[in-house]
């Protein structure tokens, strides 16, 4: 299998694992709060990461020009991304919080093409937008509160939106010098000790304590962060850095479309959640996307071979 096969492989998967992340992650909110199921995702994607670093068998090393760009990277994402996300959902609804987000691949697209110079042919762009249209069109059609309409929230999910694509930037710049594993454990610490840090001051604050522990009494709770912290946190974002290190970054944003119908087919499977004409419609303008954009051909500037 040749490198750019092995790159859509893990875009796929990587896919596939955040599709499903977000029926567990509904799951674990209803045993604990925002910031708690983060603090818990990230301290298992955290011990995780350190196992093969004790092992030896991961060399975590960072060269002393790139701290400062490692550093964004963990800003980027995990922490910004996901904190300014939480609060741009605190002010709006989830179908306006997707139609915004679903400007992702458009920002990457941007991005890259000014930072690494990705050149992306018309029909391409295209695609990506078909692509987008189709998650807008599915947020639209399950309606939006127009008359709780926040500027704040809509300036936090934008600010949220462009984090991931900056991340997305950034990881393909990194992939030439740092291993993708090795990427993923770096954002992964910090993420750690930001949510683990604003829980339990939100718990000490309230005199709530206790109550930070209470959800491990639940099995199912527990199962839901051993896949949202293990797979969907460290795997997801070795799978994100694996395919970035092989495939352009526009390319790779694209599948973020895809996470968004294996999950409405995970809400509709298991929660049940009720299907519409326009679910059918918007996922094939997705699916249409996601396929025409990869089996076009992309310029080779700012390829990086690793």
């Amino acid at each position: 299998m040749s490198p750019v096969h092995k790159g859509y492989v893990a875009a796929i998967l990587q896919a596939l694992i955040t599709g499903f992340s977000f029926l567990l992650v509904k799951v674990a909110l209803t045993e604990t709060g925002i910031f708690d199921l983060l603090a818990y995702r990230f301290a298992v994607a955290a011990l995780l990461a350190l196992i093969p670093i004790f092992n030896g068998k991961v060399k975590v090393e960072i060269a002393a020009a790139d701290r400062q760009w490692i550093l964004l990277l963990s800003l980027l994402y995990p922490c910004l991304f996901f904190l300014l996300q939480t609060l741009g959902l605190a002010r709006m609804t989830s179908a306006e919080a997707g139609i915004i987000q679903a400007a992702a691949p458009i920002f990457t697209l941007i991005l890259a093409s000014l930072f690494l110079q990705e050149k992306t042919p018309g029909l391409q762009k295209l695609f990506i937008l078909l692509s987008v249209a189709g998650m807008v069109f599915i947020s639209l059609m399950k309606g939006t509160a127009v008359e709780n309409y926040s500027f704040l929230g809509v300036a936090f999910l934008l600010l949220s939106t462009l984090s991931l694509a900056g991340y997305n930037v950034l990881t393909r710049q990194l992939t030439g010098r740092y291993s993708p594993f090795t990427l993923s454990c770096l954002i992964t610490f910090p993420g750690f000790l930001l949510y683990l840090g604003l829980a339990l001051i939100k718990h000490m604050l309230a005199e709530t304590l206790s109550s930070f522990f209470a959800p491990l009494q639940n099995p199912v709770f527990i199962l839901a962060v051993l896949y949202l912290g293990g797979l969907s946190s460290l795997g997801s974002s070795y799978l994100m850095a694996y395919a970035l290190a092989r495939l352009e970054a526009a390319r790779v944003s694209v599948f973020s479309s895809l996470a968004t119908v294996v999950a409405l087919a995970a809400g509709i499977a298991v929660l049940h959640e009720p299907v519409g004409w326009y679910h059918f419609l918007g996922t094939a303008m997705i699916l249409a996307g996601v396929i025409g954009t990869n089996f076009s051909n992309f310029s080779k500037a700012g390829k990086i071979d690793n």
